[in-house]
């Protein structure tokens, strides 16, 4: 896991891409690489974790010096697709095989790769650029293009370092507070930076940028047409689960796990348990001491049958305005709340233990449709509440104007798999994803989401309801997979949306926190953005006991976060 930067044009500058890298290098604090020619810069910050030796340190390049590569990300079939490659390997890096494969296959490689990955190649003969992000957009890849020259990087912070300009993009704020969205897969919440989506590409050739889609997730879809049996898909997909984990466990550093108490969890641990060496594998969770939250019971049933090492992270209210900053720094956008904070922890206590990889159990509500908006004739795309958690009263006239609730593809004659499809591309996943990359960077550790592999996703997308619902019950194959492993109360325990008491902490320990916020939009120019008076009553109805959904109260923290760090007079 590493970070990308490079500059392509006219201002390309080493002195500028130094500010890139420095201020990504907690992506990868083991070695700093360039590369420079005329009008094109690289930059890469690398995490050791597959062949830890200097070899493997980028740029890439080929003999003939006319390819460079860097690279953000794993290839977890590098070791197959080594095979299938006529070439004079020096390391034993999967970022050797990844070149090798551009340099045979060229775009089509794409296809060929089981990973996460964003990457960028420059072909010195033809001048032009080559970039790619894998199928689900688990690695991120941003860029600004001016009039002569594009800038790329591994995160915003990087692009605003270099000088591009921090303004809001006050259109994807508006419909952040008015309808929970977070962009749509080209977007951020900032002005002139862009992000290139998942499963797309990109070429930048004689200052044109051209971006195109690859992954065409549904005409893969399509060749799941044949109905198999329940049985046949329950061992097909318990065959790719088990290859899947294998694949994520290659690392030359030690590898543990997330678990709570979850059914997606629960199966990450059932299958995590079949590797070798089983009993040095550290499994990690995070709690708050409080019983209406807190998955640690379930958590301890459940590796009390595995004998794992479980590390307990610990989140308190006092830590939270600390962290929070630390965290805000980050995520450079919106994220969770003080789920993603607790997340945070555990990284932090997983690089302190020298466990620098991480599985952990996203995908699973998507592709058995998890979620219980799933069994409801709406829009929703949040878990677990009765009515909407947005407060697009206390915006003002303008915000409003500006806002506009978005338009989702619809690919599919079947409504279940439309929501299924905007959760995976444009709605929880990106969002997720997003998040968790930013909270495992900080704390220069890799997080790896086997249940996201592409082969797994396709499969059970495409069964039939009766697959993944059955009387009532959701995750119905996969409920029944992991009973052959841990107890009922495990396995069929219903979702909990709710993870730490945010809720009340907002209301209680952290209401001066919230208040100090409030205060600070009220005397910045984001004042604009909103009725004050509106937003005060509805932060007065919050503590009287109006929430059910804390998720507005954190929207206004999360706007606070940027104040002082940008311009709003212009």
């Amino acid at each position: 896991m590493c970070g990308i930067a490079g500059i392509i044009g006219k201002n390309a500058s080493k002195d500028v891409l130094l500010k890139m890298t420095n201020t990504q290098k907690h992506r990868g604090p083991d070695y700093t690489g360039f590369w420079l020619d005329e009008n094109v810069c690289f930059g890469h910050n690398r995490l050791s974790i597959i062949d830890l030796s200097e070899n493997a340190n980028q740029p890439f390049q080929d003999e003939e010096e006319r390819y460079q590569l860097i690279f953000n990300g794993e290839i977890y079939n590098y070791l197959e697709l080594k095979n299938e490659l006529d070439y004079n390997f020096v390391t034993s890096s999967d970022t050797e095989v990844l070149f090798a494969a551009y340099l045979k296959w060229g775009k089509a490689c794409l296809n060929k790769l089981n990973g996460m990955f964003s990457f960028a190649v420059w072909d010195s003969v033809d001048k032009k650029l080559f970039a790619a992000r894998d199928r689900f957009g688990v690695k991120p890849f941003y860029y600004h293009q001016s009039e002569d020259t594009l800038y790329f990087s591994s995160e915003i912070k990087t692009l605003h370092s270099a000088g591009i300009e921090k303004e809001p993009n006050k259109k994807v704020w508006a419909n952040y507070f008015s309808f929970g969205s977070y962009g749509m897969p080209h977007e951020t919440f900032w002005k002139h930076i862009d992000q290139l989506p998942g499963g797309h590409c990109l070429e930048f050739e004689k200052n044109t940028l051209k971006i195109e889609k690859w992954y065409f997730f549904e005409k893969e879809i399509e060749k799941h047409k044949e109905k198999l049996s329940y049985e046949e898909i329950k061992n097909k997909y318990i065959v790719l689960l088990k290859d899947s984990i294998k694949l994520r466990f290659r690392a030359d550093v030690s590898v543990g796990f997330n678990v709570s108490g979850g059914l997606d969890s629960s199966a990450l641990l059932a299958f995590v348990n079949q590797q070798e060496n089983k009993e040095n594998i550290k499994a990690f969770t995070f709690y708050t001491n409080d019983d209406r939250y807190d998955e640690l019971p379930w958590v301890e049933e459940m590796i009390s049958l595995t004998k794992n090492s479980l590390q307990k992270v610990l989140l308190k209210p006092e830590e939270v305005k600390e962290l929070a900053a630390k965290i805000d720094y980050h995520q450079d956008e919106p994220y969770g709340g003080i789920p993603t904070l607790a997340y945070a922890k555990i990284f932090e206590k997983a690089r302190a233990k020298n466990t620098l990889v991480l599985l952990d159990g996203q995908g699973m509500d998507e592709q058995w449709a998890g979620y219980d908006y799933y069994l409801q004739k709406n829009e929703a795309t949040i878990q677990g509440v009765k009515k909407s958690p947005f407060k697009k009263e206390v915006l003002s006239k303008e915000m409003i104007a500006l806002s506009q609730k978005p338009i989702y593809p619809k690919p599919f004659r079947d409504e279940l798999l439309n929501k299924q499809y905007r959760d995976l591309f444009y709605t929880k996943i990106p969002r997720a994803l997003r998040f968790n990359d930013r909270v495992s960077m900080a704390y220069s550790t890799e997080l790896r989401e086997p249940f996201l592999d592409y082969r797994l996703v396709e499969l059970a997308f495409a069964q039939p309801l009766e697959y993944k619902i059955k009387d009532g019950i959701q995750k119905y194959v996969l409920r029944d997979i992991v009973s052959e492993y841990l107890s009922d109360s495990i396995t069929y325990a219903p979702k909990r949306p709710l993870q730490t008491p945010q809720r009340e902490w907002l209301a209680n320990e952290l209401h001066e926190l919230v208040d100090k916020k409030i205060e600070k939009i009220e005397k910045s120019n984001y004042k604009s953005w909103f009725d004050i008076e509106e937003l005060k009553k509805e932060w007065q109805n919050y503590v009287e006991g109006d929430n059910q959904s804390s998720f507005h109260i954190w929207q206004w923290l999360s706007l606070s976060t940027y104040i002082d760090n940008t311009d709003l007079c212009k």
